[in-house]
């Protein structure tokens, strides 16, 4: 009966909830898999997040240890997630089997078995080269590395993952997005800005020169404000990377958590949309830095989903998640994250589009401001209820019923 009533209250301001909730139904959100174990991976035993100006806080219990273990938990979340979606995972997740292979000599064999769990659930893959957590990362600098050897590991790194995302993309009928992010920088004032940058170009164009097929693998480049270690200078900046992607017509990563908290993030889409062919979308919520708190239903989040709706660039953005909170239950932290960044598209989707535009074409900016105000009370929690009853997960706060459970019998023991 609500859902009833909320159709019609859309309808007389010209919105068709079925439309908006078909539109919900074919965007997918790709998961990362880092918000289950903290950003660990699983190249040793003890692996844990080290380097690379990012840092997970908190020691919640029940981190996942293996990648039985991880998989596992993102059933779970999947379960009360509505919607098909993908599985955004980095290369530090390797399946090593026990062998000793370094990043460099990375091949789809210690991913095919992230491959198949993706294959059995119709899910597609996106995929990250890791620049952290590593030996030759300690001293905070990679592809712009001045030791030629350092950044020729880092480069055949970065070429062995554009391959293993073309094959997952092969083997599973969609294409993948290998994101690019590098860690360097300097904790202090550095003298040369130039060199390692001029280092850091001259080693992308070296991966992105590697013949791989761009309709199975689409490259992404992903710029940073600073980190921890990296306060004062970071050679990936956002002009460096969004001169780069446009120079070579490469998808553009906008991360939510990487710009001034006071910088309007949405605002950037339509211009970078006008010379890059595709977008990435990073779903996080910096507070204070690029700190990754979960996602959610806020104005940020919303007005990054209202552009893209009202620009019409679903068709060119890629949608995934960013964020890793280790002092909450992190099955929690990604149906929370998820649910809200699905619920912030929802909303844009029904917003009276037809009406404002009229306004704004118009003229009319006092009818313009009058239906942005109206449509702040629409039932929208109505829509999306509906849309979780369809896909049959739980509506309300009903699923942390189901994450309480789940961590007394899969969670404390670990």
């Amino acid at each position: 009966m609500s859902y009833t009533t909320a159709l019609e209250q859309y309808a007389a301001l010209g919105v068709d909830t079925e439309t908006a909730l078909k539109t919900l139904e074919s965007v997918p959100i790709s998961l990362h898999c880092w918000q289950g174990d903290d950003v660990g991976g699983f190249e040793k035993a003890d692996a844990s997040l080290s380097g690379g100006g990012i840092q997970a806080t908190g020691n919640y219990p029940g981190k996942a240890r293996t990648i039985p273990q991880l998989q596992q938990d993102l059933d779970k979340a999947l379960s009360l997630i509505p919607g098909k979606h993908r599985l955004n995972l980095h290369a530090c997740y390797a399946d090593l089997a026990g062998r000793k292979i370094d990043r460099n000599e990375y091949s789809v064999a210690q991913f095919q078995g992230w491959i198949d769990w993706c294959k059995e659930r119709a899910m597609g893959m996106d995929f990250n080269p890791s620049y952290f957590s590593h030996p030759l990362a300690d001293d905070g600098l990679t592809l712009s590395h001045p030791d030629q050897a350092v950044r020729k590991f880092w480069i055949d790194h970065g070429i062995a993952c554009r391959k293993i995302g073309a094959e997952a993309a092969r083997q599973l009928g969609s294409p993948t997005v290998t994101n690019f992010w590098i860690p360097d920088g300097s904790k202090d004032t550095p003298f040369d800005r130039k060199s390692p940058r001029e280092r850091l170009a001259a080693s992308l164009d070296e991966i992105f020169a590697a013949p791989v097929d761009r309709s199975l693998n689409r490259d992404a480049v992903e710029s940073k404000l600073f980190g921890i270690g990296s306060e004062s200078y970071v050679v990936g900046s956002h002009e460096f990377y969004l001169a780069y992607a446009v120079k070579n017509q490469l998808l553009y990563c906008l991360d939510a958590g990487h710009f001034h908290p006071t910088e309007n993030l949405a605002d950037k889409v339509s211009s970078i949309l006008q010379f890059v062919p595709e977008l990435l979308l990073h779903v996080s919520r910096g507070v204070r830095w690029d700190s990754d708190h979960v996602v959610l239903f806020d104005d940020p989040t919303r007005a990054m989903m209202d552009e893209l709706v009202r620009g019409g660039f679903l068709g060119r953005t890629h949608i995934g998640l960013d964020f890793f909170d280790a002092s909450i239950n992190r099955i929690a932290a990604w149906v929370i994250g998820t649910r809200g960044a699905m619920k912030s598209l929802l909303a844009a989707l029904l917003e009276p589009a037809a009406l404002l535009r009229s306004a704004e074409q118009a003229g009319d900016n006092t009818l313009r401001l009058a239906l942005f105000e109206e449509a702040k009370t629409l039932p929208f929690g109505a829509v999306w209820d509906e849309y979780c009853r369809r896909n049959d997960v739980p509506i309300g706060h009903r699923w942390m019923a189901e994450v309480k459970s789940y961590e007394k019998s899969a969670l404390a023991g670990r």
